[in-house]
């Protein structure tokens, strides 16, 4: 990994999958597509040994479990950052400042469409995520400050102060509005002084303000929300505040962040937009369409700023691939923000300025064999054991692409259960006992899939205790076993 990297469009790849890629096909995915920066949440020392001698600029994450350790250990601290940050920096007796130096000397121009200004020498490691949304109740404002100075205090007696700057990726509800003008700005009552004295240390520390701007959750909480202000190709009521025309939520957003700040005297400080995004299934606003609407949309803004800052954004696209195990709070389409599936394949056209020809797929991606579960044509739909069936496999598997507005709501009953089914046993590697839901399924070859629904082959993985495919077990075997004997059970009683 290297220090040095264009300031531009990011990307955050998460690893809440199944079967996930394998990190070398990823790295080598986001090179292909120009990717120069990516955000991560956690450390998995295989994705950033994957990164290493990439080019690409890392922000390295601190999942929110950590915090009360890290705020209240030094040690453990120091621990972290030698582990996941100073053992990647100087691994292979690289010298981090030289290499930033001839890669920033090797660097042709390249077109951004506006995107690229200056070069960054400067990664991140993000503490948290999003630690103050109401839904934690409170749990991480206590530990997240003294946790964000134990990791900056860790990194410069590393000798890295100067290299990797620590940060907190909040949620865009730590501020608000008492209007609709963003010039009305501050910090949420509730956190309030303690927002202060995070924005003091990052500004001391020449870190920046990191906060996530979802215009799609806007659309989402209420229905009243204009749709037309989420992306950014004009709307008809814009907000005049004092002069700045404010045409789309997310510049509306962002300046009642930079109003905030202005307001205690931090006018100047950085910004990085850590998520930003539009999920393309499991809502009836979330789908291809408008999630290539809002991306090109935003890939064409971003270069030209806010009113109050018009000067390109700093920005992390949210996500860059689809997670099926990623929590569904609050609701389904959190398994869906990735512009690419699952396996590393585009949804949709989008040019992300340097691949003006579109996104380029994930390559050498290994498939398991073309079969699928489905219900058997045998039988019926009424049968009493299809609705304790269905809630098993979707349980334990990912059903979001079914119900109203989905890309497989418009299946019928039998497609319905074929889908559960087949989600389930694509999860468990296509195991002959994952399609055995008693006198109801059966395997095909003949793929179900039907216009924009997708009954998707699960792709091989590798995990340490097995070869390909053995990977992403959503149950083992042994519950399964039990599984089919319970229904025996139950039709025998």
């Amino acid at each position: 990994m290297v220090v040095g990297s264009v300031s531009g469009i990011g990307a955050n790849w998460g690893n809440q999958a199944t079967h996930p890629l394998p990190p070398a096909v990823v790295v080598n995915m986001l090179r292909a597509n120009g990717i120069q920066k990516v955000k991560l949440f956690d450390a998995e020392s295989a994705t950033l040994t994957a990164l290493r001698g990439s080019g690409i600029e890392v922000m390295v994450g601190i999942p929110n479990e950590m915090l009360y350790s890290l705020a209240n250990s030094v040690a453990a601290a120091e621990r972290w950052v030698a582990k996941n940050v100073s053992a990647h920096v100087s691994s292979n007796s690289v010298n981090i400042k030289s290499e930033d130096r001839d890669y920033v000397e090797s660097q042709q121009p390249i077109e951004h469409t506006g995107l690229v200004t200056s070069l960054n020498l400067e990664r991140y490691v993000a503490v948290g995520n999003e630690p103050f949304l109401s839904a934690f109740n409170g749990s991480f404002l206590g530990t997240t400050l003294p946790a964000l100075q134990n990791i900056q205090a860790a990194l410069i007696k590393a000798g890295l102060g100067n290299q990797v700057k620590v940060t907190v990726p909040l949620n865009a509800d730590v501020y608000q509005s008492s209007t609709s003008l963003p010039s009305t700005g501050d910090f949420r009552p509730d956190i309030h002084d303690l927002m202060l004295e995070i924005v003091k240390f990052l500004n001391d520390n020449g870190a920046a303000f990191t906060i996530n701007i979802y215009p799609f959750i806007s659309l989402y909480k209420d229905p009243n929300f204009p749709a037309d202000y989420a992306f950014f190709d004009g709307y008809s009521s814009p907000i005049n505040d004092n002069g700045r025309i404010y045409e789309n939520v997310f510049d509306a957003n962002h300046d009642t962040l930079v109003w905030a700040l202005q307001k205690y005297g931090y006018g100047n400080m950085s910004i990085i937009v850590g998520e930003i995004g539009w999920p393309t299934d499991g809502d009836r606003n979330a789908n291809v369409q408008l999630a290539q609407r809002f991306n090109q949309g935003f890939m064409s803004h971003v270069g030209k700023g806010t009113p109050m800052r018009p000067v390109p954004v700093d920005a992390y696209m949210f996500s860059l691939i689809d997670e099926d195990a990623k929590s569904i709070q609050p609701a389904n389409f959190e398994r869906h923000w990735g512009i690419f599936y699952y396996d590393g394949t585009p949804k949709y056209n989008l040019s992300l300025g340097s691949n003006s020809g579109g996104l380029v797929p994930a390559s050498n991606v290994r498939y398991l064999p073309r079969r699928w579960c489905i219900l058997s044509p045998t039988a019926n739909v009424d049968d009493a054991q299809v609705g304790p069936s269905v809630s098993y496999a979707c349980a334990r598997a990912d059903c979001t692409e079914l119900g109203y507005g989905t890309s497989c709501g418009n299946l019928d009953a039998q497609g319905n259960i074929s889908y559960a089914f087949n989600s389930y046993y694509q999860q468990n590697n296509q195991l002959p006992i994952a399609c055995q839901f008693p006198n109801l399924s059966v395997i095909t070859t003949s793929d179900p899939s039907v216009g924009s629904c997708r009954f998707n082959i699960m792709i091989q993985t590798t995990s340490a205790n097995g070869p390909a495919g053995s990977a992403g077990f959503s149950h083992t075997p042994t519950s399964m076993l039990l599984f089919v004997c319970v229904f025996l059970l139950w039709i025998i009683l």
